[in-house]
């Protein structure tokens, strides 16, 4: 993958009309998704016998269904993100939830590029990127966005985003259930209770809705006389909305169905596997449906795409391997890269220090959430049922073959050694190919690509050396025996995102390691970097002396302020504290006077700020 030169990039982007395959605007097909949210493979026509899906388990038959299709993303701001650019949020900068970057000169979203070629796109409705939009992206994006207001002849493309399996529609009581919770399939990882039994029928019950309103939008096109004339796919946007789904780079939080119809008018725009009825065992992520459906446009997809085109003129070879991450998800900070192959799941937690299970207020609204942190705080759990409040191992690699929970950890296998290091080494590739920018904190991100793009940013390799970020940052967290002495010497470094992987490190090592580095740590509580000083308070706040907790609190303390140091430095000291628990109780009094308002930063994150503040302060507990 070629760093984007903007200038280049603008003028391939006014060219692109001639690289097209001349069609003409009678012969493009048009094109249909129907989308629905927070909705695995909990299909009939997946095999899940529990579902009540007769609509689209009609339509799998006249279709093809991917076997695996991954999200990228385990929640929805990121997901969609990768859709609309075709390229990775950890490469453009927008993985944390609810973020907004922007792109660089000659980036565009998807559907500029099909209206620039004749299309009519209308989006109906939910858009929710975390990049900002580089000027006018739909024809129609709202409630009343229709492929009928076309101009007459004119090719659409049309999105029908359906919300009834959202995550908040699990929780809405009273509800009268239509699925037995006595035969709900439970994942090894949940505690059998009522509640759970009950949340899991009710996201079946919501999940047979949708599709009903699915198969509402297939008659209405059939209705249309369209049904013929349109290439139909229908997909979830990440996983079920259950905990331990939503919002988690495992398969159980990326795995979506994906089912593709392509009528017969068009099916030499088909992919070389496709059969009516048939399963695709091709490997498809998010970030592939941009070039995808340039390519079923007759458009060569940019170069700048990250992603593989699965069907039309311009379909690649399948992949190997998929790609997810986690960034912020909420009002809390985490960093989590995952890979799979056709059996495999690796997992790469570059924050073990912290639980699985951060409390996240929307996600606790939900009554597994709640039942399951309660058993467990009261110990009456057992393992699998307990990893997820407690803090992550490193690394984590699951047979989704024997292991569909992802519970039964095989790192340590030594049958299992190669496909470990075939997994390691592409997701080592992988992130120096996309210039993953979720090396550096999003507060860092911010300080440090001022005047230009994070993509632009990342892929400069002066500014950004993410061979020594990410040399320091395995170094730092896997805890390997013997590489204290690296780890400290990290603190000296002239990279910020260095020293910070190194006090990280520290942390991550706990007492004896925070010991042994007392005077680096305090030393970097005067770092130009806010987000290596809140890091290394942290650090001797945590598991340093009462002298080292006298120092860390008063750095604690200065950063706090959003209108002041900005609202993502705030969030990153805020979790800090919350992190000190108790021994944080002198900076009571700054947190009820605590601003909750950055005018710099999206709503959204002056929102979180002000969550965490009252989390802190007791309201939320």
């Amino acid at each position: 993958m070629k760093p984007l030169n903007p200038l280049s990039a603008w003028f391939a982007a006014t060219l692109v009309c001639a690289a097209a395959v001349n069609l003409g605007a009678a012969s493009l097909p048009n094109i249909l998704w129907i989308t629905c949210e927070d909705t695995g493979p909990q299909l009939g026509c997946y095999g899940d016998t529990y579902a009540q899906t007769p609509n689209l388990d009609r339509f799998a038959a006249r279709a093809m269904r991917y076997r695996v299709a991954w999200s990228t993303a385990p929640v929805c701001a990121p997901a969609r993100t990768t859709i609309v650019s075709g390229v990775y949020p950890t490469s453009s900068g927008a993985e944390h939830m609810r973020s907004e970057v922007a792109l660089p000169l000659g980036l565009e979203m998807y559907p500029q590029i099909l209206r620039r070629h004749g299309y009519y796109c209308s989006n109906n409705s939910k858009e929710d990127y975390n990049l900002t939009k580089p000027g006018k992206v739909w024809d129609d994006s709202s409630g009343k966005a229709h492929y009928k207001n076309r101009r007459p002849g004119q090719p659409f493309f049309a999105i029908f985003n359906l919300t009834v399996s959202h995550e908040s529609q699990i929780r809405v009581r009273p509800h009268t259930l239509k699925h037995d919770p006595a035969l709900a399939p439970l994942p090894a990882y949940h505690p059998d209770t009522p509640e759970v039994r009950h949340d899991w029928a009710q996201y079946y019950d919501k999940v047979g809705e949708m599709d009903a309103q699915a198969g509402q939008r297939l008659a209405e096109l059939a209705e249309a006389g369209l049904a013929e004339d349109t290439i139909v796919f229908f997909y979830g946007d990440h996983g079920s909305g259950m905990p331990r789904s939503k919002r988690w780079p495992y398969n159980s939080g990326l795995h979506v169905p994906l089912i593709v119809r392509v009528p017969e008018k068009y099916r030499r725009l088909a992919s070389r596997d496709y059969m009516v009825g048939g399963v695709s065992e091709r490997l498809v992520g998010f970030v592939d449906l941009a070039p995808t459906l340039l390519s079923l446009a007759g458009v060569r997809p940019p170069d700048w795409m990250q992603g593989l085109a699965f069907m039309g003129d311009f379909e690649t070879p399948p992949p190997p391997h998929l790609f997810g991450f986690r960034g912020r998800m909420d009002e809390r900070y985490d960093m989590v890269r995952s890979v799979r192959s056709l059996r495999y799941i690796y997992v790469r937690n570059y924050m073990p220090h912290l639980v699985y299970g951060q409390h996240i207020n929307y996600m606790f609204q939900t009554p597994t959430t709640r039942v399951w942190k309660q058993l467990y705080d009261q110990g009456k759990l057992k393992p699998p049922q307990t990893y997820f409040w407690e803090p992550k191992p490193p690394e984590e690699l699951y047979d989704l073959e024997t292991d569909p929970s992802e519970v039964t950890n095989l790192v340590h296998s030594a049958a299992h050694e190669a496909v470990l290091g075939e997994l390691r080494h592409a997701l080592r590739e992988h992130l120096l190919r996309v210039r993953d920018v979720g090396f550096l904190s999003e507060a860092e991100q911010h300080r440090r690509a001022t005047g230009t793009t994070l993509y632009e940013f990342g892929h400069d390799r002066a500014k950004y050396p993410l061979e020594d970020i990410l040399a320091i940052a395995d170094t730092a967290t896997l805890g390997q025996p013997g590489t204290l002495p690296q780890v400290r010497a990290g603190l000296q470094h002239a990279d910020s995102a260095v020293r910070y992987w190194a006090a990280l490190g520290l942390l991550v090592r706990g007492p004896q390691a925070v010991d042994a580095a007392r005077d680096d740590l305090r030393a970097a509580l005067q770092d130009e970097s806010p987000t290596v000083t809140v890091t290394a308070a942290r650090a001797l706040g945590q598991h340093g002396n009462a002298a080292d907790l006298a120092l860390a609190l008063p750095a604690l303390r200065n950063l706090l302020p959003p209108d002041r140091n900005g609202a993502y430095v705030s969030m990153l000291a805020l979790n800090a504290v919350d992190a000190l628990g108790s021994k944080a109780a002198p900076l009571l009094d700054a947190l009820k006077d605590l601003p909750t308002h950055d005018p710099a930063a999206v709503d959204r994150a002056n929102g979180y700020v002000a969550r965490l503040k009252e989390t802190l302060l007791g309201r939320d507990r």
